[in-house]
């Protein structure tokens, strides 16, 4: 890492982050499109079993963060997002793949997301190795009234054998 950027680390979110988590969230979602959720849309995901938070933090200060939800052996990305002032220091891919591993070590085996088309996240979701699987024709709606496509991906994890 260049001594100009300052370390992030991830960690496990609490209730006690919404209130940051919340900033990135406004922040770092284009209102045109209305993806941002409410604190009350993400303190009721906590409350459901399999969900977690992760947080990236630097100095105290959360610059991004991401929400998943599992059931059974299949999790779904359901937030990502990395305040602009600090995007572009793979503090996003360094959070999906926290919770790649997360996902592993919970014994899931296939991880889903979805995206606009237009996201510009899309390039780090394939280079994760996740595989786009079905496209959802005019499912985003801007506040121009124009229509967007939503991509499903979905990963297949490796799970470690449990024969010695």
């Amino acid at each position: 890492m260049n001594a100009a950027q300052p370390a992030f680390l991830c960690r496990a979110g609490t209730r006690k982050d919404l209130g940051q988590v919340m900033q990135v969230m406004n922040t770092a979602f284009n209102p045109a499109f209305g993806e941002a959720w409410t604190r009350s849309q993400v303190e009721g995901m906590l409350d459901i079993p399999g969900s977690w938070l992760t947080v990236a933090v630097c100095d105290n200060t959360i610059v991004g963060f991401s929400l998943m939800r599992s059931v059974l052996d299949e999790a779904e990305l359901l937030l990502i997002a990395v305040d602009p002032g600090w995007q572009g220091r793979n503090i996003g891919r360094t959070l999906l793949f926290d919770n790649i591993s997360a996902a592993n070590l919970r014994n899931i085996h296939h991880l889903h997301l979805e995206v606009r088309e237009t996201n510009n996240a899309i390039r780090v979701y394939k280079s994760a190795g996740f595989v786009h699987c079905n496209t959802r024709k005019a499912y985003y709606r801007g506040h121009d009234g124009q229509l967007f496509d939503a991509l499903s991906f979905m990963m297949t994890l490796k799970q470690k054998s449990k024969s010695a």
